[in-house]
């Protein structure tokens, strides 16, 4: 099959882009390269085909599309939860506008698969743990509300459109592929892992936990992390699914296991081999305490699961990168 990938260059985007050519597809990017890096492209592979342009201009679009992709996966998304109570404006343009449009556009030139990038800040502060796909879906940030809107609009299309498509709700994506293939970093990285990254090169002068006051074993919150090899994994699977079932999908994708913030900044600092600068700050508006994945409904219509759960893991195949 012949995938489009938006947001290609970028980290999830461009590990997804491996996964799909070890499986034999043809791939085709867009990417304005505003967080991605050329680093990231496949270089002398005739499969791959590159881009580089904002998927937000009509004519962008238009000229991505018209090379006419079978399958569509989307990773082209602001996606800083804290940003995305400040300057929600951002948000909106690039995560809810943007996206209706691509969706708008794809029966023009045949496209009907689509795997969207979600995330599990549609379900905000949980009522109950593990979270499962059954969860009341009441965002604590506007970042999770605009992955909402576009679950609710891809519904609408299934519906109207026949459009068949996966909403793969995340949870935190971290790591880098194990085998060193994927080299570009991040560029101004929000999340917690490549936040430490930065500090153990130097790029930030120390790192800063966000409330030490929840109540979880050692008072910082509680997240679940999937490492992004894992996650593209899954990427190919819910393609696969969606095109050989003909019906739509929607699953969370976590390793069902809770590593607190403190936690990771220990674990860091034992793969760097030295005590990390830290600060403490309040907490952040909009972060749940917990946030713990039920991957159940993955297993059973994709089977898939993450094997990668130990944080050195994640942390030592980041640092391979990043101490390069």
């Amino acid at each position: 099959m012949k995938a489009g990938i938006i947001g290609g260059a970028g980290y999830i985007g461009s590990h997804v882009v491996l996964e799909l050519l070890l499986a034999g597809h043809e791939v085709v990017i867009l990417d304005d390269l505003s967080s991605g890096s050329r680093l990231n492209i496949p270089q002398d592979d005739d499969r791959v085909s590159f881009m580089e342009g904002d998927f937000t201009l009509p004519d962008v679009l238009s000229a991505f599309l018209s090379r006419r992709p079978d399958v569509l996966f989307h990773f082209a998304a602001a996606k800083a939860a804290g940003e995305s109570m400040l300057v929600p404006e951002k948000y909106s343009r690039q995560n809810i506008r943007g996206t209706l449009q691509l969706l708008e556009r794809l029966p023009e030139y045949g496209c009907q698969y689509f795997v969207f990038s979600s995330t599990a800040a549609v379900y905000g502060n949980p009522q109950k743990l593990p979270v499962d796909e059954t969860h009341p879906l009441r965002p604590e940030n506007y970042y999770g509300f605009t992955k909402l809107v576009i679950e609710e609009q891809l519904a609408w299309l299934g519906r109207l459109r026949g459009l068949r498509y996966a909403a793969l709700r995340y949870f935190n994506a971290a790591g880098y592929d194990p085998a060193g293939r994927i080299r570009g970093l991040e560029k101004n990285p929000a999340n917690l892992m490549p936040v430490l990254m930065e500090v153990a090169t130097g790029v930030r002068s120390r790192f800063e936990i966000f409330g030490t006051d929840y109540a979880t074993p050692d008072g910082t919150c509680i997240r679940d992390y999937i490492h992004v090899s894992d996650l593209a994994r899954a990427h190919v699977l819910a393609m696969d699914y969606i095109v050989q079932k003909k019906d739509n999908l929607l699953v969370n994708l976590g390793t069902e296991q809770g590593l607190s913030v403190l936690e990771i900044y220990q674990a860091a600092c034992e793969v760097v081999g030295r005590t990390l600068p830290v600060t403490y700050a309040d907490r952040r508006a909009g972060d749940p305490e917990q946030l713990v994945a039920s991957a159940r409904k993955a297993h059973e219509l994709l089977g898939w699961e993450a094997r990668i759960k130990d944080p050195r893991e994640f942390l030592s195949s980041m640092w391979q990168v990043y101490s390069a």
